[in-house]
């Protein structure tokens, strides 16, 4: 009789399929199934050097090829294919066995499929994976949420399976039912922020100087060798570099200015509204997605809405370092906008989350890996309830440092007419948090005008209301 595999893989596009050869090449005996059977034949023929790799042509036949307690992951479609292949498989499965969705879910369904399948005794994992289709391959950023002892039960492969950073996997367990999913949601929501920055860091080079795809190319790789390395930076120096092979030209500069997003950008603003917990610069990076999608209206009102000529007669040198500074700064405050909100989750939901692992784990294979994510780390382990990323005293000296450039660049590009807001939103987030006192005074006046919704004062306690139309 065969050996049974150690663990199995449903869904064969290509995230499941890099996936499913990480684990192979690991030294684990994986089987996989894909409801297009014709799918799994394709991918075993064509990876004979995969020797533990084991295809299968039915449910039964998969479930049955699984030691157990079985360990399967889902690597399909958010939302009711996730629920649709869960109905599938679990006639097949015994208490004890292991269901691990390793897509980009819903945490909130998430929590609601655990808590489902736990009244069988199935126990659910949901486990962000972050790196895209070479990451799968070589080595994601691995979140994992579920019951404790089910992640005891399949971490031995995945501290294989993940990226490796300083001999440390960039996996751990991040809390209990849903956590995993919101952290990776998170994670998502982050970069978000760090595309949009980029893209306005861009456009003010590109417009305000001039700059060509070459340049560009130069000046973010230089940036990518200091304070702001990262793969982010590394790609965009990259994309920079790459002509079209039919007209020479850079291929940047030929492709359609509308920027697609897959939902979790969107529902990492929506859960920070929930939660009341401010991501200004994520949000706004959604915000200027759907601001992208408006090609046709946008051209119409090109020729219609008027503003300044985009023309800079300042110091070149000075405008680009400002850019940089600005950058950085910004990038502070869309991290800090995010750990902020996975730490109220974790108080809102029961998690016990750790911050600097979840810093940690994010150094590499995700694509938010950057290198002052170390830094972050030590910012959370030599205190634990740091409000703020922004209080650390390294990311407050950086703050300070920055502060100067990045309001130069922004008033560069206010002047010029060149749209920032993602980076706008950082430098207002950051004046907010920073001032003791803000006008939510004459709200609350206001408030209590038009509602009776009352008031408190400085100068007594007590709750107060006024009849202000006497």
């Amino acid at each position: 009789m065969m050996e049974k595999a150690n663990i199995g893989l449903v869904g064969l596009a290509v995230m499941g399929e890099n996936l499913a050869r990480n684990i192979e090449r690991n030294g684990f005996t994986i089987s996989v199934w894909n409801r297009t059977v014709s799918k799994v034949d394709e991918f075993v023929n064509a990876h004979p050097e995969a020797k533990r790799l084991r295809g299968t042509h039915s449910v039964q036949e998969f479930v049955d090829s699984l030691e157990t307690p079985r360990k399967i992951i889902l690597m399909v479609k958010a939302g009711n294919p996730v629920d649709d292949m869960i109905a599938q498989i679990k006639p097949h499965l015994s208490r004890g066995d292991i269901l691990i969705d390793g897509g980009n879910s819903f945490f909130l369904d998430t929590r609601r499929r655990h808590a489902e399948l736990a009244k069988e005794g199935i126990l659910f994992v949901g486990s962000g994976v972050s790196g895209g289709e070479e990451g799968a391959l070589w080595g994601p950023s691995l979140m994992p949420g579920g019951p404790k002892d089910a992640y005891a039960q399949i971490e031995p492969i995945w501290k294989k399976i993940a990226a490796q950073v300083d001999a440390s996997p960039c996996t751990t367990y991040v809390g209990a039912d849903g956590a995993g999913h919101f952290v990776k949601m998170v994670h998502n929501g982050i970069e978000y922020g760090d595309m949009q920055l980029i893209a306005e860091v861009y456009d003010l080079l590109r417009t305000a100087l001039g700059m060509k795809a070459s340049e560009l190319a130069e000046v973010f790789g230089e940036w990518n060798r200091g304070v702001l390395s990262s793969y982010l930076i590394e790609i965009t120096s990259r994309i920079f570099t790459r002509n079209d092979p039919d007209t020479g030209q850079p291929l940047v500069d030929l492709i359609l200015d509308k920027a697609d997003q897959k939902g979790t950008g969107k529902w990492t603003t929506q859960i920070a509204l929930d939660l009341g917990v401010a991501t200004p610069t994520i949000n706004s990076a959604v915000e200027a997605r759907i601001l992208s999608g408006l090609k046709d209206e946008r051209v119409s009102a090109s020729a219609k809405l008027k503003g300044p000529k985009p023309v800079y007669k300042g110091d070149r040198q000075k405008l680009i370092q400002a850019a940089h500074d600005a950058l950085f700064a910004s990038k502070i405050c869309s991290y800090a906008q995010g750990m902020a909100l996975i730490r109220t989750a974790g108080e809102e939901y029961g998690w016990k989350l750790d911050l600097s692992e979840i810093a940690r784990i994010w150094r590499g294979g995700c694509i938010i890996r950057a290198q002052f994510l170390d830094t972050i780390r030590e910012a959370f382990a030599k205190r634990k309830k740091l409000p703020n990323l922004m209080l650390d005293p390294y990311f407050k000296g950086a703050l300070r440092k920055a502060q100067p450039k990045w309001r130069f660049a922004l008033q560069t590009a206010n002047k010029l007419g060149v749209p920032t807001l993602a980076m706008s939103a950082s430098l207002a987030y950051f004046d907010t948090y920073r001032r003791a006192g803000l006008p939510a005074n004459l709200t609350q006046a206001q408030r209590d005008y038009f509602g009776a919704h009352t008031y408190e004062r400085t100068d007594k306690p007590g709750v107060f209301h006024t009849e202000w139309s006497q």
